[in-house]
């Protein structure tokens, strides 16, 4: 039996600064890094999930209703789309990237992102690697097919080998997963409760999340109510 950590996207355009922060973002990467740095031989593997749109259709809008639709985030291949800085890589064996073409709030929709996207530890973190698929490309992610969601082709088609969060996780032969990230009435809770669905022993650890509704009270019973550990 494995354990597994997974940091549901702490990206740059969930933070201050970023098109859609949630007000204690940047502080929760440093927490995060902290946790893992202190508690990383807890867990057998850490993993880590994005935001990485190319058209979402209907989950973007100009006059968003914050709710089912948003401002423009986390697109592919630009930085709002990358990491906090504030969150330390080193621990994070995996990437899963999900919502290119669709809403996804939940990791378990992710797909693997190709190794040459994932840090390797010769970067600054939260900065984007530089690869075939990556040279070239503006910070705001205008050029190329470079930016292409992981799992996919280049043109961000899905692959027949891509790997789901669920498939990689069962090949770890994990059983208790344990959730952080951003945010608790959104992604970390559809992530929580798909973990419990998919039949793992799902904690989330509360002080290590932030909410967008401030008040995660109403998130926090939901999960609880879906078989959620909430420590």
């Amino acid at each position: 039996m494995s354990r597994a950590l997974i940091i549901v996207d702490v990206q740059n355009d969930f933070c201050e600064g970023g098109t859609l922060p949630v007000e204690g973002g940047a502080e929760l990467a440093g927490a995060i890094s902290e946790y893992v740095d202190a508690h990383h031989g807890q867990f057998d593997h850490i993993v880590a999930t994005q935001d990485w749109h190319v058209d979402p259709g209907a989950h973007f809008a100009e006059n968003p209703d914050f709710t089912d639709s948003w401002p423009r985030h986390c697109v592919a291949g630009t930085r709002g789309a990358e990491l906090h800085p504030d969150l330390d890589t080193e621990y994070i064996q995996a990437y899963f990237r999900k919502g290119q073409f669709t809403a996804a709030y939940s990791g378990f929709e992710g797909l693997l992102a190709p190794d040459d996207a994932v840090p390797t530890g010769d970067r600054k973190p939260g900065a984007m690697p530089v690869s075939a698929g990556t040279a070239g490309r503006s910070e705001d992610g205008g050029a190329g097919d470079a930016g292409a969601p992981g799992g996919d082709d280049a043109h961000g088609e899905e692959t027949e080998d891509a790997i789901g969060l669920d498939d990689w996780l069962q090949s770890h032969d994990v059983e208790d997963v344990v959730v952080v990230g951003i945010a608790t009435d959104h992604c970390v809770k559809a992530t929580a409760l798909d973990g419990v669905q998919a039949g793992y022993s799902v904690t989330v650890l509360r002080d290590l999340t932030v909410a967008v509704a401030g008040d995660p009270e109403d998130a926090i019973a939901e999960m609880e109510l879906g078989g959620v550990d909430i420590a």
